[in-house]
């Protein structure tokens, strides 16, 4: 936190400086940056070519151990919308929204998008760490104070659609004369996404089971909840760790033998061993469920997306569950 602080102060320094300029040329496009892949790629829908948009997340980069460079700092104090989820990763966000001059940004937090759940909850196997180890007799004042939300807002669809609509609001708002293409394309977009939520409802109401397993975290309970399905995992979606104990992995095994389980699926960006002894003592298929907190580069060079890639979830959602 510390490098962090001196960070945003040597670029708060340097924007004091260089006095730039907020105002903008009406022929300007919108500005728009953003700190995870899947909302970085609704602004790009509902944008189009009236924006110019910025993932502050190299492809291929882990997000939970993300750091903001001073570039970065430079890009949000420089655009006109900054969007951000709100959750526990996002705490250096804060910081620097505290220490830049944020006239004339205007900034979107996905946790106000939608309605948001408490952090992921404990499931039958899963290794959980307290991130409060202080906290051994919270008074309920102190334990709300320390409330966490499930970040992973935007893995459900329809989660995905109510954010898109509050970008269209907020870049009609800021750019009223491309208003009227910024409500076709968000038409145009929730008109796919409503598509992909009914085939994903009709995929699980006709499946044999409404179970599935993950040897790795889980940042999907948003999805699950909306779809009713139930899951067993390794790890919450926030999880630093990335290496079960024996006892989880066994408690897997069984769990994937006993319901004949035929998929266990990992999330992208991650190795996939924990998975591989999972399925291998079960003879079970390996897949990759997308969450799309970032996507690797190959993925983002070939032109992925937050649909093409939740269409790949369907397809592995139709192999798991039958």
């Amino acid at each position: 936190m510390k490098r962090l602080l001196s960070i945003v102060l040597a670029v708060v320094l340097s924007l004091s400086l260089c006095a730039c300029s907020k105002q903008k040329r009406q022929n300007e496009k919108l500005t728009i940056v953003t700190t995870v892949f899947a909302v970085y790629d609704f602004a790009r829908e509902i944008g189009g070519d009236c924006i110019d948009a910025k993932l502050l997340l190299k492809p291929g980069a882990e997000a939970h151990s993300y750091e903001p460079t001073p570039q970065d700092i430079v890009s949000i104090s420089e655009s006109d919308v900054f969007i951000y989820v709100g959750g526990e990763n996002d705490e250096w966000v804060e910081e620097i929204l505290e220490s830049i001059d944020t006239d004339g940004i205007t900034c979107l937090k996905l946790m106000d998008c939608i309605d948001k759940k408490y952090a992921e909850e404990e499931v039958e196997g899963m290794e959980v760490h307290e991130h409060h180890e202080e906290e051994e007799n919270p008074d309920e004042e102190h334990e709300e104070e320390h409330e966490e939300w499930d970040e992973h807002v935007w893995t459900s669809p329809v989660n995905a659609i109510a954010i898109s609509s509050r970008m269209m609001d907020v870049f009609s708002r800021l750019d009223s004369k491309n208003a009227a293409v910024y409500k076709d394309n968000f038409n145009e977009y929730s008109e796919k996404l409503s598509h992909l939520d009914t085939q994903i409802r009709e995929v699980i109401s006709g499946s044999k089971r409404k179970e599935i397993i993950f040897g790795d975290r889980f940042p999907l309970r948003y999805f699950v909840e909306e779809y009713g399905l139930s899951y067993y995992a390794a790890f919450p979606g926030c999880a630093s760790n990335n290496e079960a104990s024996a006892a989880t992995i066994a408690f897997l095994v069984d769990k994937v033998r006993e319901d004949e389980i035929p998929v266990v699926f990992k999330i992208e960006l991650t190795n996939e061993n924990m998975a591989k002894t999972i399925a291998e003592e079960n003879n079970a298929k390996i897949l990759t469920f997308y969450s799309m907190h970032n996507i690797s580069k190959d993925d983002y060079d070939n032109g992925e997306s937050y649909y093409s890639l939740m269409n790949k979830n369907l397809e592995s959602l139709k192999e798991a569950l039958n």
